[in-house]
């Protein structure tokens, strides 16, 4: 680790595709924060699929509203494992501190596309979190969770896109609040 503290940001995302060495650049990166955004960003855009999945998975942590649609591009990577992370980075809030997540006008539309069409059932599942999350705001996302869970071809999308609709455990939990 300690031949990190003078390696340039550049140098640890590509360290991300060495899997000797991904752990600690992931790690020293994440502790860079936003002076190290800039290299995490180009490396959206590297040739090897495990640096782009790792700036996928930092962005989860790391996003802000310049990389938002960089990280929203990655859902189409000809990856599965680049588009899944891309995905739990968009879906995900737990780890994204005071961050604003997107809204439904960025990426309902990518969701909806990959929970109906990607071949890879892991996409398809956490496109189905994504969709999930408008579930109680839009009509399509309802739509698009019950046809899910009724045909996909994986038990496990279709029992995750039955947790987000009306009935659903995680629909139910997050129902909104009337106000007082």
């Amino acid at each position: 680790m300690l031949g990190f503290i003078r390696t340039d940001n550049e140098a640890l995302v590509s360290c991300l595709g060495d899997p000797q060495r991904a752990v600690a650049a992931y790690r020293e990166l994440l502790r860079r924060k936003e002076d190290a955004l800039g290299a995490i960003r180009a490396g959206l855009s590297h040739e090897a699929a495990a640096v782009r999945e790792g700036c996928c998975r930092l962005l989860d942590h790391l996003v802000d509203t310049d990389s938002m649609g960089r990280l929203i591009a990655m859902a189409d990577d000809p990856d599965a494992q680049v588009r899944t992370a891309a995905f739990h980075a968009l879906a995900c809030d737990r780890c994204k501190g005071d961050t604003c997540a997107p809204g439904a006008d960025q990426v309902l539309e990518p969701a909806l596309q990959h929970l109906a069409t990607d071949p890879d059932p892991r996409v398809r599942a956490m496109a189905a979190e994504l969709v999930g999350k408008f579930a109680h705001t839009h009509a399509r996302a309802v739509a698009a969770l019950q046809t899910s869970c009724a045909q996909d071809p994986s038990p496990a999308v279709r029992k995750k896109a039955g947790w987000f609709v009306p009935g659903g455990t995680i629909y139910e939990r997050t129902v909104p609040r009337a106000p007082r």
